[in-house]
């Protein structure tokens, strides 16, 4: 009853923040200047038309040659009014305006074709860089202040130092410049799941596992080398038990407790990370996507993908905490 209570308010108190933070984005995007250049197979008038239509401009004004000379900006907030009640009424999150490649294409559509390579590179970081992360947080702890001990510590703290980007270059530069064992950008087509589509991504992947397997290995570290000094570990040898036998039983299940929701919300970083990688190597992702909107100024897609990662992160924190309930049965949260 306790959970069901927290888990409700937690939901409530999300989608307060998730409008207060979507209603910043609509009024700071809709404050710009309307971005009306022409795309390739669109005229000037033609965007200012469907602005129009989209409720975000009125009144044009047309001269004897029958071009559009001057128009009105609808208030923000009948704007507003009239997005939400397409999203609400008609499931209508918007078109494509001024991005040549999605020029008249529904939001949802191209959000949904982009999807896929955006989770398969966070998932492919994630399925390397939990285990190396974890064994590496393992092994400096069961030699703690040992030299492989102060090894680990040093690529760890080099890893947490540097931005991912740096890592994504020199990786660009070595390792598909240089030693040319992958392809500067991901292969085009739909076949995600095929060798070469696979291998394209591995660039992309490495830039993202880097970081990840740094923090994996850190947290690792630091928790079990405190299980591992507890009291009931000393218990625990005495009954009998060896050293691996304790670790195994009861070291590495309290230590998980607060790793594995940081497992969680290291994914969702890396997602919301994965902008700028997206970029660079290419990936045709929903990050690359994005960036796309803010510097086309396309309200619908942005305020789309906006959400989109809003709703990420801010999911992120509701399913943090209750895992950590299902973890752990002692713990129970919303208990006084």
């Amino acid at each position: 009853m306790y959970m069901f209570k927290y888990i409700m308010k937690r939901i409530g108190l999300m989608i307060m923040c998730f409008v207060v933070i979507m209603l910043m984005c609509f009024v700071l995007i809709k404050l710009l200047p309307i971005n009306i250049q022409g795309a390739p197979g669109a005229t000037k008038d033609q965007l200012l038309f469907e602005m129009e239509n989209r409720h975000y401009i009125t009144n044009l004004q047309y001269n004897a040659d029958g071009h559009i000379v001057s128009y009105d900006t609808v208030p923000i907030m009948e704007q507003l009014g009239a997005y939400v009640t397409r999203i609400f009424k008609y499931g209508d999150f918007g078109l494509g305006m001024t991005m040549p490649a999605y020029r008249n294409r529904p939001v949802l559509e191209a959000f949904t074709t982009r999807l896929p390579p955006t989770i398969l590179i966070n998932i492919y970081s994630s399925l390397i860089g939990v285990p190396i992360g974890l064994a590496l947080g393992i092994y400096a702890a069961l030699h703690k202040n040992k030299w492989q001990d102060q090894v680990i510590n040093v690529i760890v703290i080099l890893l947490i130092s540097v931005p991912s980007i740096v890592y994504a270059l020199l990786i660009m530069y070595v390792f598909c410049f240089k030693l040319n064992w992958f392809p500067l950008r991901m292969e085009a087509g739909y076949d995600y799941f095929s060798w070469p589509m696979f291998k394209s991504m591995l660039p992309a992947v490495f830039s993202l596992c880097l970081g990840s397997i740094a923090g994996y290995a850190r947290y690792t570290r630091a928790e079990l080398t405190e299980v591992l000094t507890s009291e009931f570990m000393l218990l625990a040898r005495t009954k009998g038990l060896t050293k691996g036998q304790a670790t195994l039983r009861h070291a590495l299940r309290n230590s998980m407790v607060p790793i594995f929701p940081m497992i969680l919300s290291e994914f969702i970083a890396v997602l919301s990370g994965s902008l700028i990688i997206e970029q660079m190597f290419s990936i045709p992702g929903v990050g690359q996507l994005y960036l796309m909107s803010i510097n086309a100024q396309d309200y619908d897609f942005f305020m789309f993908l906006s959400g989109f990662y809003t709703l990420v992160g801010l999911g992120a924190g509701i399913i943090t905490d209750i895992s950590y309930g299902i973890i752990d049965p002692r713990i129970r949260m919303g208990a006084r």
